[in-house]
């Protein structure tokens, strides 16, 4: 593992993978930008873990977004993405997979990743990734969301309207009929602009609905949101 000290302007970034050379060759991709700097490396899950905790001694200093790659050894990205998630003020953690529409794409998002990026996508679209991230945003695009989400609708659970007692439907039942109609075309995979579009608002609008909606979730990003949405039967792939 390694650790530096970067500016507050400076987004940092960790890095967690079990092959050195893939790691090499993020950090210098990454390290190329101004507004980008790797400060922690870790070759499993385990140790990302362990450097991660604001209570250790090993870590080495505040991370904003990880890199995590999903089969590691000793740990793996899943699991680490879970326990890093679920401490306060953690950074946002995307997780990196080699096949697009990966099995453990929707158990990443599950866990507390801010969404998912392929191993293979070109450097621009990574360091992208990182900025979405960091503003608070997810990474998979709207048009991507949509299209994960029916291929792996088989492993979701059964739809709310057959589980009476589901917090996900209660959270859902507290939107206001305009917070749904822009969480249903949200699951559509329409961008804020499309939306306004389709609802004749302002962009800005838009976002503030989609703020609301988050924070009624309790979801971090639009993807976590879209996915409660699928679970609380709200929407259904194929509508």
């Amino acid at each position: 593992m390694k650790g530096t000290t970067v500016d507050d302007e400076v987004i940092r970034v960790g890095l967690v993978d079990d092959q050195q050379l893939v790691r090499a060759g993020f950090r210098m991709v990454i390290d190329s930008q101004a507004d980008l700097h790797v400060v922690l490396e870790a070759g499993d899950g385990a140790q990302a873990v362990r450097a991660l905790d604001p209570a250790a001694r090993t870590a080495t200093g505040p991370v904003d977004v990880v890199l995590m790659d999903v089969r590691m050894p000793t740990m793996d990205g899943l699991t680490a993405t879970a326990a890093i998630t679920a401490r306060a003020g953690a950074p946002r953690v995307v997780v990196l997979t080699t096949f697009d529409l990966d099995e453990y794409v929707l158990a990443a998002i599950r866990a507390g990743a801010s969404g998912f990026l392929l191993k293979d996508a070109p450097p621009e679209e990574m360091l992208a990734a990182i900025r979405t991230v960091h503003r608070g945003d997810a990474v998979i695009a709207p048009s991507s969301t949509r299209r994960l989400l029916e291929h792996l609708v088989t492993v979701l659970p059964a739809p709310a309207d057959e589980r009476a007692d589901d917090p996900g439907r209660r959270a859902i039942a507290d939107l206001t009929d305009r917070e749904r109609e822009v969480l249903v075309l949200m699951a559509r995979g329409r961008s804020n602009t499309e939306i306004g579009g389709d609802l004749f608002v302002a962009e800005a609008t838009v976002k503030t609905h989609v703020g609301r909606i988050l924070a009624k979730l309790g979801a971090r990003d639009r993807v976590q949101a879209v996915v409660a949405a699928y679970e609380a039967g709200l929407v259904r792939p194929g509508d």
